[in-house]
């Protein structure tokens, strides 16, 4: 008798579809936390800004449309744009890897609330993901 080690061909097909089953359940997990991300640093972005915005606010009496009078940079492939006036401001952050109507916004002060992303309060950010 010969000693015959190894798997059959069931066994590896067997095998392969159980890897298979396995990427299937795990990759739209994967794409959903990158998408989580992608939220988070929008969030942070704009927390970030409304503490830029307070400080020159406290040095200025006024608030800026400009990122560089703040001294603000924004994350990668994060989009923040922003509208103020003399008593209040509002700015809205996109990511580049989201659809145009997801994303984040905020406002303060007289800063007109953004409907599109669902602010309904002064200070609150607020997300519209799909």
């Amino acid at each position: 008798m010969q000693d015959k080690k190894g798997f059959t061909l069931i066994e590896l097909l067997i095998v392969v579809v159980i890897i298979g089953i396995l990427a299937a359940i795990a990759i739209p997990k994967f794409s959903q936390t990158r998408e989580k991300a992608y939220f988070a640093a929008m969030k942070s972005d704009l927390k970030n800004l409304a503490s830029q915005q307070e400080i020159y606010y406290s040095d200025e009496y006024t608030y800026t449309n400009s990122t560089t009078n703040l001294g603000f940079v924004q994350s990668e492939a994060v989009n923040v744009a922003i509208a103020a006036t003399s008593t209040g401001w509002s700015a809205t952050a996109t990511h580049d890897a989201l659809a145009a109507s997801q994303g984040c916004a905020i406002y303060y002060g007289g800063g007109a609330g953004i409907s599109a992303f669902g602010v309904t309060q002064a200070g609150e950010i607020s997300c519209v993901t799909q």
